[in-house]
């Protein structure tokens, strides 16, 4: 892996919330104005996940919008929004979108409209690192210790883990870290660690955090962003769902991002990449 580098090609949103960011891709803030731009598709999978040797089958639904050359996506709970807006969305100019859609085709618009006016394989300040091939174990193990190689902690340092997958909570204590896990859909890790569903319990105790993308799709981001820089607490962001939208508040909340556009890892055995982003001074 190569070197972090950290000066942006453009700056940060100085947006305090997803929605206020949302306002400034529609007053042409950040790019053309969305309503030149049309939604060419949108999309939905759905898909299960069982790693070996873990007891836990991870369910995930993703709603995705292709524009350009980019897309964007955002994972969401059963029930939230319906296949038919599919069909009913694609073709749909951006703005559209941004105005009127369900939260999690929101995130995934906003996320292809920040993906298409900056793709990560283009910003001068992602750092390209290679997943290998291989088994999804071997997949996951990699992309997990990308992730937690971007935490700077002390030796037994609490690290709250909002949105658990395993084989993270491994590289977390691989790391050093003491996971606190919490996730609306799990009771306990592979290892019977306990987790909770009150975020707020891990934030007040965290050192650090370390949250998936798919709190921007059910709300929670703004509420975990406030608190991180409210407390001063290091964020980490790892972000299939909404990558260049946390990607947005980097030095603004996000002191360092995973991102991972579609397609995502899981949906090929062969290499892929993610890039990484930190602040200069980790803050």
């Amino acid at each position: 892996m190569s070197g972090t580098r950290t000066t942006p090609t453009t700056p940060a949103t100085t947006a305090p919330s997803v929605d206020a960011l949302v306002e400034e891709v529609l007053a042409g803030v950040h790019g053309p104005p969305p309503a030149e731009t049309v939604a060419t598709s949108v999309f939905w999978i759905h898909h299960g996940t069982r790693l070996a040797g873990g007891d836990t089958t991870y369910l995930n639904q993703y709603v995705l919008v292709r524009l350009g050359g980019s897309f964007g996506g955002c994972a969401f709970e059963a029930g939230d929004i319906d296949p038919a807006i599919c069909r009913e969305a694609s073709g749909t100019p951006l703005d559209v979108l941004l105005r009127e859609a369900p939260r999690p085709l929101r995130i995934a618009a906003l996320d292809a409209y920040l993906s298409e006016v900056r793709p990560h394989r283009a910003a001068e300040d992602a750092e390209p690192v290679v997943l290998p091939a291989g088994t999804p174990e071997v997949r996951a193990r990699a992309r997990d210790a990308a992730i937690a190689g971007l935490l700077d902690i002390a030796p037994g340092a609490q690290v709250g883990l909002i949105g658990v997958v395993n084989p993270l909570v491994a590289a977390i204590r691989e790391r050093g870290g003491t996971p606190l896990p919490c996730d609306f859909n799990l009771k306990a890790t592979q290892w019977g660690d306990p987790v909770t569903t009150d975020m707020h319990e891990v934030l007040d105790r965290a050192e650090a955090v370390v949250a998936t993308g798919m709190t921007l799709g059910n709300g929670s981001f703004d509420t975990l962003l406030e608190r991180c820089r409210t407390r001063g607490v290091p964020l980490v962001v790892y972000a299939q769902s909404g990558s260049a939208v946390a990607r947005a508040f980097l030095g603004s909340g996000v002191t360092a991002l995973s991102a991972e556009p579609f397609p995502f890892s899981q949906f090929s055995a062969e290499e892929t990449i993610l890039y990484r982003y930190r602040t200069a001074d980790g803050t």
